[in-house]
């Protein structure tokens, strides 16, 4: 399958253009937002089990990566939550549970810190939703993997190490379409640009978060020393519900979508849609 699949649509916005994909219908809405430096593809393994589930699906390319624009003058987490505001307000389809990963996790949280109306439940993947401190030997290797260039070639191995016990089928597919969208003008500024700013803004919206939320970590995921104990502290927070996968990394809603989707929809289903009846199929999930 091609990793930047379906049919694409744009929205202007604050300066650039946001692309994403509509699965379509009246059905109630998940919208998507994949990590830094990835694709909207990053949802194809686990976007059939919401569909089926009753869900209308939109994912969304962040700033700076897949078809959506590569130069803005804001690259935060906020502005990303904007984006996925806007998309929704752009297909009048809110309210609408966010999904994010890494970063965008916190992208979620802004977009229902700031458009409560349009955002009725948050589920973070992998969330990096404040600043963590690296170790001297991380420094190093960041500093030398972006010094050169074998940039792209260094971020993408890096990514590759981010599925510790499994693979999908169409992991070498989907990295040769990230390294290919990263090789286009203004990407791996905007990736270096991303991974500059500081998260201390959206680590002092947690305790004021009020959104029903729930955080999936891999007990693998290398970005944390302890992945465990930062779902439990998030959750502490956020007063979020926890999904802790075993053997996960980075992307367990990817690695291992057929465990992950039931407990997202288990999640989805409970939250309130203004009276609007999901036709759910829980009963066989």
């Amino acid at each position: 399958m091609n990793a930047i699949s379906g049919q694409t649509q744009f929205i202007t916005t604050e300066g650039g253009r946001v692309a994403f994909e509509d699965t379509g219908g009246a059905n109630p809405v998940i919208l998507a937002i994949p990590g830094m430096g990835d694709l909207r593809s990053e949802y194809r393994l686990i976007r059939p089990f919401l569909q089926q589930a009753g869900y209308r699906v939109v994912t969304i390319d962040a700033r700076g990566f897949g078809e959506t624009s590569a130069k803005w003058s804001d690259y935060s987490a906020r502005a990303v939550g904007r984006d996925a505001v806007a998309v929704l307000k752009h297909l009048d389809a809110g309210p609408a549970t966010i999904l994010g990963n890494s970063f965008a996790a916190g992208s979620a949280l802004w977009a229902a810190q700031d458009s409560p109306e349009q955002v009725n439940g948050v589920v973070m993947l992998g969330p990096i939703v404040r600043d963590l401190e690296a170790s001297f030997v991380q420094k190093l290797s960041l500093k030398i993997g972006f010094a050169g260039p074998w940039k792209v070639g260094f971020w993408t191995m890096y990514w590759n190490s981010l599925f510790p016990t499994s693979k999908p089928a169409d992991q070498a597919e989907v990295k040769a379409a990230i390294t290919r969208n990263l090789r286009e003008p203004g990407r791996m500024d905007a990736l270096l640009a991303m991974l500059a700013l500081s998260k201390a803004d959206t680590a002092a919206i947690l305790e004021q978060t009020k959104v029903p939320t729930l955080v999936v970590m891999g007990t693998k995921d290398p970005d944390f020393a302890d992945a465990i104990e930062e779902a439990r502290m998030l959750a502490g927070k956020l007063k979020a519900e926890t999904m802790i996968v075993d053997g996960a990394g980075h992307y367990p809603h990817t690695e291992m979508a057929d465990l992950v989707a039931p407990r997202i929809l288990a999640f989805i289903d409970g939250l309130p849609r203004n009276g609007i009846k999901v036709a759910s199929t829980a009963a066989t999930r």
